[in-house]
């Protein structure tokens, strides 16, 4: 895996190099800057435990010449706010959900596409390298510079009632999923009832059956704590959830060659560490829904999944939409 990250990290590297001709004389590798970087989560949540890592990383790297003042927990706006911001500069870096950045870049769209990825690892590969690179190639026009995809987690499926195997047990399922077309559209064509709702309706929903399943990672029902009605859970890798880091397009400018460079290849370091990080309170997580009577699948019937969509063919729906691009859609799948 290390090898992997080293791989990403050169790649990336020759990415910055592409913005390094905008970097101002007045931008010294020397000299000392502050960063601001933001994570909208609470102080406990990975993206935050991402940014403090990543400020970590870059200090050590920079031998100091680059230095990150850490926020979250919501003191420099929600997720929504707090991108408007980073476009415009207050804030310099940000590390929040991709999808909130798919309300002003169609591009990342792509990403909500179901069954891109086997597993998270295999997004971490793709996402961290020249595909990521493609699907974030105009970020500029918004007014910010794509540096690394942090992970989200990877969606499943957990039931109140009965166990997920095949694709004919989520038939008729009222099942929660957020307030996104496209996770509307995958549900309603997999032959279930598709409710959205927001997160924070969720665990009322399944208790008083407005809901009967969700599709989240086993770390997201336990730190939510929408696991209380819950009896099963089912590994079925449909979709996965991204984190983009990125930062603003005039203050990457300012910034030295080489400054550049440390920001670009800590923040795929820094991706890995997301990763890593999850992986493993799914790990603890999963252990708690056992000792809470949860009963796991842990080899669903996948391909009934893929089959009952059409395969590849799901993907042409979208054709017409600005965001879509075979090209990219053919390198994440195969």
């Amino acid at each position: 895996m290390k090898k992997i990250i080293l791989a990403a990290a050169a790649a990336a590297g020759l990415a910055a190099g592409l913005f390094a001709g905008g970097a101002k004389d007045g931008a010294k590798a020397g000299k000392t800057v502050k960063l601001t970087v933001y994570s909208p989560g609470n102080a406990t949540s990975v993206p935050t435990k991402t940014i403090v890592k990543y400020a970590e990383l870059v200090q050590a790297a920079s031998n100091g010449s680059i230095v990150m003042d850490v926020h979250s927990s919501g003191e420099l706006g929600n997720d929504a706010e707090a991108l408007q911001s980073t476009r415009m500069g207050t804030i310099d870096v940000i590390f929040a959900g991709t999808s909130g950045f798919t309300s002003f870049y169609d591009k990342a769209k792509v990403l909500d596409l179901p069954f891109l990825f086997d597993s998270a690892e295999d997004a971490y590969k793709k996402v961290n390298g020249e595909i990521g690179e493609k699907i974030f190639a105009d970020l500029p026009k918004t007014g910010l510079v794509y540096l690394s995809e942090g992970d989200n987690g990877m969606r499943h499926i957990a039931t109140t009632k009965h166990p997920v195997h095949t694709v004919d047990d989520v038939k008729g399922l009222k099942i929660r999923v957020p307030t996104s077309k496209m996770y509307l559209d995958v549900w309603s064509a997999l032959g279930s009832t598709p409710v959205a709702l927001a997160l924070n309706e969720l665990a009322i929903a399944l208790s008083n059956g407005t809901a009967e399943a969700q599709d989240n990672a086993t770390y997201h029902l336990v730190a939510n704590a929408t696991y209380d009605d819950i009896k099963y859970y089912s590994f079925i890798n449909y979709m996965w959830m991204g984190c983009t880091m990125a930062v603003n397009q005039k203050k990457w400018n300012s910034l030295s060659a080489e400054q550049q460079k440390i920001l670009k290849e800590q923040a795929i370091v820094a991706a890995k560490y997301s990763f890593d990080t999850i992986a493993q309170d799914n790990v603890t997580a999963t252990e708690t829904l056992k000792k809470a009577g949860v009963q796991f699948d842990d080899h669903p019937d996948i391909q009934s999944f893929k089959d009952k969509l059409g395969g590849s063919s799901y993907y042409k729906q979208y054709a017409g939409e600005s965001w879509y691009d075979q090209s990219i859609i053919d390198a994440l799948t195969k």
